[in-house]
């Protein structure tokens, strides 16, 4: 099997790819994630996941295979990335509150040194149930939320936001496992199973 380089520093990520049957290396991407409100919020996932997969390819000399993903929370018409702070955080929270958000991350594949490359992305519907001030106060007074697009982290005590999703949970984690495993069997004859 080709070597797979997954290039993020996501720890969520990382944790979903180790439990299939593949091993990694993990190098990541120098890349500033710039994000343009102005276009669809698919078209930039997909651009910063090909941007980050670019780069890594540039730095390893072998036909690896890299992954590369970038995920966002889109919400009436704002992309919601990271929070700056606490502050931020709450905004973020009590806007989604009782609210349906999408969250969509981009996928790029590529065989470095080769012209072989696909890029794809997945769209989650996540809705939240009624946040009260307190609960939000609580989620922020810990580290959860930071470092999470949307300020909240679905696989940790933000699950306890969350009233319904539809789509993928994995996705919403930050890597849509299965659109990955369609990509890869599809685009370079590689199994996750």
């Amino acid at each position: 099997m080709e070597k797979i380089v997954l290039a993020s520093s996501s720890p969520r990520r990382k944790d979903i790819l180790q439990k299939y049957n593949i091993t990694f290396d993990i190098i990541t991407s120098d890349i500033i994630e710039n994000i343009d409100n102005n276009d669809l919020p698919s078209i930039s996932v997909m651009s910063l996941a090909f941007q980050k997969a670019i780069d890594v390819c540039k730095k390893i000399d072998s036909e690896s295979i890299v992954i590369a993903a970038d995920t966002i929370v889109y919400f009436k018409g704002e992309v919601l990335g990271k929070p700056k702070n606490k502050d931020e955080a709450r905004e973020i929270l009590r806007k989604l509150s009782e609210q349906t958000h999408s969250v969509y991350t981009g996928i790029a594949i590529i065989k470095a040194n080769t012209n072989k490359k696909i890029v794809d992305y997945c769209e989650t519907k996540v809705k939240f149930r009624r946040l009260e001030d307190e609960d939000i106060e609580k989620y922020i007074s810990g580290s959860e939320y930071v470092d999470k697009a949307g300020s909240y982290a679905i696989q940790g005590k933000g699950a306890l936001f969350v009233e319904s999703i539809e789509g993928s949970y994995s996705n919403v984690v930050g890597l849509p496992i299965v659109k990955l495993d369609t990509l890869l069997k599809k685009y370079f004859k590689i199994t996750l199973m």
